[in-house]
């Protein structure tokens, strides 16, 4: 049963929504499902769920939380996200459509974190700027990109960034050029010292459009062919193990089509970890354990999960 919702410290709830509401700019929800805000489809409630209205309130909300001791997270699309059942005490702050804006200028592209990396990829198309076609299909939003270095089909975001704007731990705003950035497989110096990602400068190369069209489809068909999309899911839920694919890892060990309760690997793409319906966090965290303790004792491999992990469970 999750909790009602508390002040935090001397602040009251209605003080606390009042605050944030006031330096976000944009909407505050009280106890929100993180649920609705997450690609797995499971999660609590955030107690306080703000949207800011832009990136300067954005900032304007990370350095209140700070002051006032309120504990906070910050999130994009929540396309790598599991979220206990039990929710998230504290802040939820979602960079999201408001922190979107987009400017293309001389084949430079500077865009706020919010976007979604699919429309940050079809801006690209339609300038003739080749080189986020890898980009089209993944479901997060340009800040998590960052932080992630995500990557598909031989395209990482390491490989188009020029320099990243960030938010310090320490109340700066800087811009941060690529090579400092420390981006390698599914990481960046984000990860290792904090900081908010809020920006990024891309630069790409003028192409041919038909063709930077043509491999967007190409890629989107083996996607479709090649991953569970029709069921809810982090995308690629553990880490590549050096010498090895995690997805055959698993397959090898018969777990393809393996569940516990309303989650499952898929048998598509033994990589995935699924939800196929009315799944909990509990179910995906145990079956993340089941199938590492399994890889282990077979392979002697240690599967590292790609996905973070956040709130009560």
């Amino acid at each position: 049963m999750n909790r009602g919702i508390k002040g935090i410290g001397l602040m009251s709830v209605d003080s606390i929504q009042a605050l944030l509401k006031d330096v976000s700019g944009g909407s505050v929800k009280l106890a929100e499902p993180m649920s609705l805000h997450t690609t797995f489809r499971v999660g609590g409630p955030a107690d306080y769920f703000v949207e800011p209205a832009g990136a300067k309130n954005t900032m304007d909300t990370i350095i209140i939380c700070r002051r006032q001791k309120l504990p906070y997270y910050v999130i994009g699309r929540g396309s790598n996200l599991l979220v206990g059942d039990r929710g998230i005490r504290g802040v939820v702050i979602h960079i999201g459509d408001s922190v979107s804006k987009c400017v293309i200028e001389d084949g430079k592209i500077y865009a706020e974190a919010g976007i979604s990396l699919a429309m940050l990829a079809h801006k690209a198309l339609e300038e003739s700027l080749e080189g986020l076609e890898f980009a089209a299909g993944i479901p997060g939003s340009l800040g998590g990109a960052l932080v992630m270095n995500a990557g598909a089909y031989g395209g990482e975001m390491k490989d188009v960034v020029k320099a990243v704007q960030v938010f310090t731990p320490d109340g700066l705003l800087r811009w941060v050029d690529a090579h400092d950035m420390e981006f390698g497989y599914r990481h960046s110096i984000l990860q290792k010292e904090g900081g908010i990602a809020l920006a990024a400068e891309i630069e790409l190369q003028k192409g041919d459009s038909s063709a930077i069209k043509t491999k967007m489809a190409e890629l989107s068909v083996r996607r479709r062919t090649k991953q569970p999309l029709e069921y809810p899911s982090a995308g690629s839920t553990f880490k590549r193990p050096e010498g090895f694919f995690a997805g055959k890892l698993i397959q090898d060990c018969g777990l393809a089509g393996f569940s516990i309760g309303g989650a499952a690997v898929s048998q598509k793409h033994c990589g995935f970890v699924i939800n196929k319906g009315e799944a909990t966090a509990a179910d995906v965290l145990e079956l993340c354990e089941y199938i590492q303790n399994k890889v282990k004792e077979k392979f002697d491999v240690r599967l590292e999960k790609e996905i973070r992990c956040i709130g009560e469970f």
